[in-house]
Parts: structure tokens; C-alpha cells; sequence
């Protein structure tokens, strides 16, 4: 499936970038489903978007300023409004009408645990809920936001995939000797929003090295997994240590094209930074992550949704979660009158 030319996937919102990016007061640069963004904060201390188009002679406006809560572009200083209209042309005389015309497109953008997101087009759904986010108990580490290339579908379902534990990361916390993977039960979401709710129980290596991170000096723990899927490119993983320490993940798989995505991920621990540094658990799921990252730019991101395409992929037994995430996604886009497009 090549995302870009999915219009209903401009129609959810998506993570872009952390407020922290845009409190320096510069303009910043995105490209989100193929369409050139820019982000800045408004007099309210809110994010906006617009098209990154100038719609005098087209410089990108990124490479302008932000003044008085608005973007001045930076080729002849048209100054835009979050709303993209043009509400300063510095050669004109003062008190000169410029035209309701001159404007350059605007998308619905809004600060949320701690990220600008951006709908392309009127939103689907709501933002998914984070309710660890600030909540007793609980802290938020902020992990990473970079660049892969692979697609959001590849993505996904590697990160409902137990059958790749003991190959991709064998060298971190995959067993090496259980290759069978555990059986997930799945549900399936109730009210129409789609997505589903999936939980199963792992066997983990626990080496020395991450015995702060489980809270377990077992050299084998056991991890209860509860991940959960939202339409069209989010999941929720809930790692549940006997320990008693919870490991929750929140990922954005945002789309920049048809071969790249942003990864997204929020981390939530019911521990503290005595029990185990931030840094520690930074450093502990980069390295996994790594693994996932250099096997998936392995891929083809165009990878098929529609499974009535017969010969190009071949499943298993434990590719259920993805499954069903294809199946979900082509609901949506039939929902919405539309058949997948692939190379």
C-alpha cells in the first residue's frame, strides 16, 4: 500500500513533532503524507501548520521567522496568520486592502502530550489517549521521535509480531531456545473506531544489564503483554513485569511518504528514577528498536494490504495480529470508497 495516495489517512490525526521543537520560536520543517508542512507556535503559545508554500512565489516558509506569533516568510516577508491568510505585505503603503485571497492552505494542528499533531483534513477520530500522561504514579519519558524507512503497516505489524523475538532480538531479550512464539487472544474494538486489543504472556532474557529495568533479577522474566492497535498507524504496549513494574509504550507511526515514517514513542513507568534512570531506560529501548529498524529498512514498504493479492506475501499462524490489521485498514478504506493502491 503506498500511503500518500490513501486520502483517508489525511483524515486522522498524526504525531509531528515535540512542542520542545518549536519553543525556540523558529519554524519548522515536516513532511507528513508527501504534503511540505510547516510548524510554529502562535501568540498562544499553541502549534500551527500551514502548507510550506508561500503563495507569492513559492519560497518555503520555513526558512522565515516567527513574528508576534505569526510566520513571515523569508523571501520578501509576507506574513501569514495560523489560518494562512497573508496579514502583512511590507511593500505596501500602510492601510492597503490585501486581497481575502492570498493565502496559502492551513490544517487543523494541536498540542497533545506533549507533540504538535496535524490532521490533514477534518479528523475521524480523536487523538489517542494517554492516561498515564501526568497521572499519579506515573512518569513520562519522552524517547524518540526519528526517521525510517519503512511504511506505518511494516511498522505495525512487526510490533504485534512474538514470532521475531528470538531471531531480530536475540541479542537482547528474545530466547534464543523458545523460537515457538506465545498466542495472542485477540478482541476486536466495539463502536465503529476500529482497532483491537491484544494479550499474551512471554518469556524474556534478563540479564544483569536489565535487571533495573524489570525490577526481577531472574535471568528469565516473564513479560504480561497487552497491546493494543489504533486505526490507521498507533499501538499501545503494556508490559507487565511479575515484579510488579509496568512498561507502557505508546507509538506514532507517522507517515512522511511512501518509504519513510517518523517513529513516535512515549514510555510510561510506575516506577522512579531512583528505582531505574530515564537514561537507562532510553538507552535499553534504543538498542531494541535498533534491531527492529535495521530488519524492517530490509523490507518493502509497500507492503499488501489487500490480501486478496495473491503470491507477493506469504503468512503463518502467528501473523494474526497483522492480519487483522489489514483487515481493519481495508475496511476503512472501503468505508470511505476507496480500493488499495501499490506499485
Amino acid at each position: 500500500m503506498l500511503v500518500t495516495q490513501q486520502p483517508v489517512f489525511r483524515k486522522f490525526w498524526h504525531p509531528v513533532m515535540p512542542l520542545s521543537q518549536l519553543a525556540a520560536g523558529t519554524p519548522q520543517p515536516f513532511t507528513l503524507l508527501g504534503e511540505a508542512i510547516v510548524l510554529w507556535l502562535g501568540a498562544d503559545g499553541e502549534p500551527r501548520a500551514l502548507k510550506d508554500r508561500c503563495c507569492h512565489r513559492t519560497a518555503k516558509l520555513s526558512k522565515g521567522r516567527c513574528i508576534d506569533g505569526a510566520l513571515q516568510c523569508g523571501y520578501h516577508g509576507w506574513t501569514y496568520d495560523g489560518t494562512g491568510r497573508v496579514i502583512r505585505i511590507p511593500q505596501y503603503d500602510e492601510g492597503r486592502e490585501i486581497p481575502a485571497g492570498y493565502c496559502t492552505p492551513a490544517y487543523r494542528c494541536q498540542a497533545a502530550y506533549g507533540y504538535a499533531w496535524v490532521a490533514l483534513e477534518e479528523p475521524l477520530a480523536p487523538i489517542p489517549e494517554m492516561p498515564e500522561f501526568g497521572a499519579p504514579g506515573w512518569r513520562t519519558i519522552f524517547q524518540f521521535h526519528e526517521v525510517w524507512a519503512t511504511s506505518p503497516v511494516r511498522a505495525l505489524e512487526n510490533s504485534f509480531d512474538n514470532s521475531h523475538f528470538s531471531f531480530v532480538h536475540r541479542a537482547t531479550f528474545g530466547v534464543a531456545a523458545q523460537p515457538k512464539p506465545s498466542r495472542y487472544e485477540l478482541v476486536e474494538q466495539d463502536g465503529g473506531s476500529g482497532g483491537f486489543y491484544a494479550e499474551t504472556v512471554i518469556a524474556a532474557t534478563n540479564p544483569p544489564a536489565f535487571h533495573r529495568v524489570s525490577g526481577s533479577s531472574e535471568p528469565i522474566t516473564q513479560r504480561h503483554m497487552r497491546n493494543a492497535y489504533y486505526l490507521p498507524f498507533a499501538r499501545r504496549l503494556d508490559i507487565e513485569y511479575p515484579s510488579g513494574v509496568r512498561h507502557v509504550i505508546l507509538n506514532g507511526f507517522t507517515p512522511i511518504d511512501d518509504g519513510h515514517i517518523q517513529l513516535c514513542q512515549w514510555l510510561f513507568r510506575n516506577d522512579t528514577e531512583a528505582d531505574c534512570p530515564a537514561q537507562m531506560l532510553i538507552d535499553f529501548d534504543h538498542v531494541i528498536t535498533r534491531e527492529d529498524k535495521d530488519i524492517l529498512e530490509s523490507t518493502d514498504p509497500d507492503a499488501v494490504v489487500d490480501l486478496r493479492r495473491r503470491g507477493v506475501e506469504f503468512s503463518m499462524d502467528s501473523d494474526r495480529p497483522g492480519i487483522l490489521i489489514r483487515k481493519q485498514l481495508m475496511e476503512l478504506l472501503a468505508a470511505h470508497g476507496e480500493a488499495e493502491v501499490h506499485r
